[in-house]
């Protein structure tokens, strides 16, 4: 067996596709979001970041640069171990606290990431349910459909959004069997809301728990940042949300928030959880700074409305083709690979627009795209800088009439 010539060969069938993915070697100007140094071919220079989950700014933000500093000198680096053995801080503490609080619940329970979260939470959860049915919604992130998995159990996809589908497949299952009903509030590729209190109503119909994942969401809806569930009214009926420190609030880490004893199971049962190192001192402080900001300051998730609002209106205007939601992601639609791929590359060197593409797995092969992110940080100039330059690419691309297609 020619280990080497295997892997070579997988790699070469990614670019045989037109998908395989080049990183950008940028650095983040700190107190100058959304401009980066890119360092290129060329040399070094500034571009504008498009394409990032720090929707808010708020990795930039002066309470969560201090609050990390300050975590780092008073504790250090590291963590020092698990939450098991060493590793549980008063930072961890103070923040699942208010977490906690965030979502109305009575407990919370920090993670290395969402992903890390989704995954553990959901495979444990059949663990601790023998016997239980997932059903999940057929647009979940990779990382519930990997938790749902490694569980084992039973699992059922409904249609997209389709509460007709849902309630069809809990019908088919006795009251008393256990019931997951696993979906997301922002869908993050095509930005659809999901309809939670539907689902909620659902749930206690045929007798199901609810596990939403606010990853989207958090910090960028609500009243102080809780979520489509908090926008909704409806914090008390789902069971369990999961969200991340990583987007909304800038810094990293994830965590399920929920009842005292479903946190504690989480906490005692799952290998996801007991066998990783915990949180940074610093990165918990300024997770916890972040939210504390969030939850009395409107201002930012305001400003982010305005630009998303002003940015699709603007592309719009151009010809560009979106695909239409009611949430703050832009999805520009491009249907092929490797156009996708020319165009991003030519916005970053023509133009000092960095955007990923977006590619097969994570989105359907024939919807590849461009996913757009402004921020509270993005400036007007900024906004017709990048609609000028999509539009004079969007010309002269020969997909053109395949993205309006992709984008029906």
């Amino acid at each position: 067996m020619d280990y080497n010539h295997a892997f070579a060969d997988s790699i070469e069938a990614l670019k045989s596709e037109g998908r395989y993915r080049v990183f950008a070697d940028i650095r983040r100007k700190c107190g100058s979001y959304p401009t980066a140094t890119y360092f290129g071919p060329n040399g070094e220079s500034d571009v504008k970041v498009w394409c990032s989950n720090d929707y808010l700014g708020m990795s930039q933000h002066s309470k969560v640069l201090a609050a990390m500093h300050e975590a780092i000198d008073t504790a250090g680096a590291g963590a020092g171990g698990t939450r098991n053995i060493a590793g549980n801080t008063h930072y961890h503490v103070e923040l699942e606290a208010e977490l906690a609080d965030l979502h109305g619940k009575e407990r919370a329970l920090l993670f290395t990431s969402a992903y890390v979260a989704n995954d553990t939470t959901l495979a444990t959860l059949q663990k601790l349910l023998p016997g239980s049915v997932i059903f999940s919604d057929a647009k979940n992130h990779a990382s519930m459909i990997a938790g749902i998995r490694n569980g084992g159990g039973e699992r059922r996809i409904f249609a997209h959004n389709n509460m007709a589908d849902l309630e069809r497949q809990l019908a088919e299952f006795p009251y008393a069997k256990p019931k997951i009903i696993a979906f997301e509030s922002v869908y993050s590729m095509d930005g659809t809301i999901a309809p939670i209190q539907a689902v909620c109503t659902l749930a206690k119909r045929y007798n199901a728990l609810t596990y939403l994942d606010e990853v989207h969401a958090v910090g960028l809806y609500g009243a102080r940042g809780g979520g489509i569930a908090e926008r909704s009214g409806v914090l008390d009926r789902v069971d369990i949300i999961n969200g991340t420190l990583a987007k909304g609030f800038g810094v990293m880490g994830g965590y399920i928030a929920a009842s005292e004893n479903i946190c504690d199971a989480i906490r005692s049962y799952a290998p996801g959880f007991i066998f990783t190192t915990s949180l940074a001192p610093a990165v918990a402080a300024g997770a916890l700074a972040s939210i504390r900001h969030l939850k009395t300051s409107s201002v930012e998730r305001e400003s982010h409305q305005e630009r998303t609002a002003k940015l699709k209106h603007a592309l719009r205007n151009v010809g560009v083709s979106l695909l239409e939601n009611p949430s703050h992601i832009v999805p520009v639609m491009i249907g092929n690979p490797v156009h996708s791929k020319q165009i991003t590359d030519a916005l970053l060197s023509d133009h000092g627009i960095y955007v990923q593409p977006i590619n097969y797995p994570t989105v359907a092969r024939g919807t590849e795209r461009l996913r757009l992110t402004p921020t509270p940080l993005h400036t007007d100039a900024d906004i017709e800088h990048l609609v000028e330059a999509l539009a004079a690419l969007w010309s002269a691309c020969p997909m053109n009439e395949a993205m309006k297609r992709a984008a029906e």
